[in-house]
């Protein structure tokens, strides 16, 4: 994702200035595209709405194509970051990844745990793993229209905590989301990925046959009975990152602006309809309505902030320079914007039950909520600072 070559993630999202406005704009356009999406949904229209996500085009729906095979691009722009931060990033080596790393671990198990207290014996149960994935764009759009006014120390930690748990959630959607398992594509998907290897070992500079490996890769996926979206961070293993004009730099700046203002709110606009019954107040006490707001609302904040707290007082890890408790808590506050992934891993909880609309307004309350929580927090923090340089250069 890599715009230009002061940028250490595509559009400044680790860059020591400020974030651009397109960082913004595409959390904008996330937001818009969901709150079309239940308007629509809860509209004299909601017939067309769904008439359309349910409209087949060669045996599939355009729910269907838009879940299972744009959103593994978006995992492949997800892996090529996550292999950035891993080789020459925030998360390069343990000291600069001990932070971050620690507070994810945090802002997923709390929350995961408050889940499914919350939920244990209903059918809600299975969606545990609902609030443990922090929205990257969504979150960084925040922090992008905030400017300045956020140090680029809580830039860096934020996109490093997101990234990781990242990682956590495409493991628990490989690991505990996957029905069952076909062994003769799981074979094809080793094959495939050392052919893919292989070419790496060569140097093979070329985009095409990664690109042609990869769709081979999503089809074995998809047979095996793990996400089909999987194939996108798998592929972006294979793929060579080194030198200012790589493969992964090429594909990077190709998939960035696509993804970002294309893909991500489609994604929004086919998965946040949720209609509403006449009784809100009742649907609103659902266990898992409830439970996914509590484990974004409460046990991400609570989850990165105190793992966090406690890496730093133990002495594994040390707080940014130039950054205060009180900005860090106003971070793991944003940590709380689920969003992308958690309507992804709602869908595979629940598919079509009568759990998944419930779960998706959870999500939706509990990330606007974490999101202006978190901006509020940390718009305090930066007055408060700009007071006491003021007055010490008084």
């Amino acid at each position: 994702m890599h715009d230009d070559a002061e940028a250490v993630i595509e559009e400044g999202y680790v860059s020591e200035k400020a974030p651009p406005p397109s960082q913004a704009l595409s959390g904008l356009l996330l937001l818009l595209c969901a709150a079309v999406a239940l308007v629509w949904a809860n509209s004299s229209a909601q017939a067309s709405y769904h008439g359309l996500l349910h409209a087949e085009v060669a045996g599939w729906s355009a729910l269907h194509v838009i879940n299972d095979g744009l959103m593994a691009v978006f995992f492949l722009l997800v892996g090529l970051e996550i292999k950035h931060e891993l080789q020459d990033g925030a998360l390069s080596s343990v000291r600069k990844a001990a932070l971050p790393v620690v507070g994810a671990a945090g802002g997923m198990l709390l929350p995961a745990a408050i889940y499914a207290l919350v939920a244990m014996g209903t059918p809600a149960a299975r969606g545990w793993g609902i609030p443990m994935a922090t929205d990257i764009a969504f979150a960084l759009g925040i922090v992008a229209l905030l400017g300045n006014r956020v140090p680029a120390p809580l830039r860096i930690f934020l996109a490093a905590l997101a990234i990781a748990d990242d990682i956590g959630a495409v493991l628990v959607i490989a690991v505990f989301y996957t029905p069952s398992v076909a062994t003769l594509a799981l074979a094809a998907i080793v094959v495939i990925m050392l052919v893919l290897f292989w070419l790496n070992k060569r140097q093979v500079h070329a985009v095409w046959p990664y690109l042609l490996g990869g769709l081979l890769l999503w089809i074995a996926v998809y047979k095996s009975g793990v996400h089909a979206s999987i194939a996108g961070v798998l592929l972006a293993f294979t793929i060579p990152s080194r030198g200012e004009h790589s493969v992964q730099h090429r594909i990077e700046q190709v998939l960035a602006r696509p993804v970002n203002f294309g893909i991500v709110p489609i994604f929004a606009l086919a998965n946040a309809g949720v209609t509403l019954p006449a009784d809100v107040a009742a649907f609103a006490t659902q266990p898992a309505v409830t439970a996914t707001m509590l484990g974004l609302l409460i046990g991400k904040p609570l989850g990165i902030f105190g793992a966090a707290w406690l890496a730093v007082k133990v002495r594994w890890a040390e707080l940014p320079a130039d950054c205060t408790w009180g900005g860090l808590f106003g971070v793991a506050i944003l940590g709380g914007i689920g969003f992308t992934m958690a309507l992804f891993i709602a869908g595979l909880a629940f598919g079509e039950s009568p759990q998944l609309d419930a779960a998706k307004i959870g999500v939706l309350c509990g990330s606007l909520l974490t999101g202006s929580l978190g901006a509020a927090v940390l718009m305090r923090q930066a007055r408060r600072s700009a007071a006491v340089s003021a007055s010490v250069v008084g």
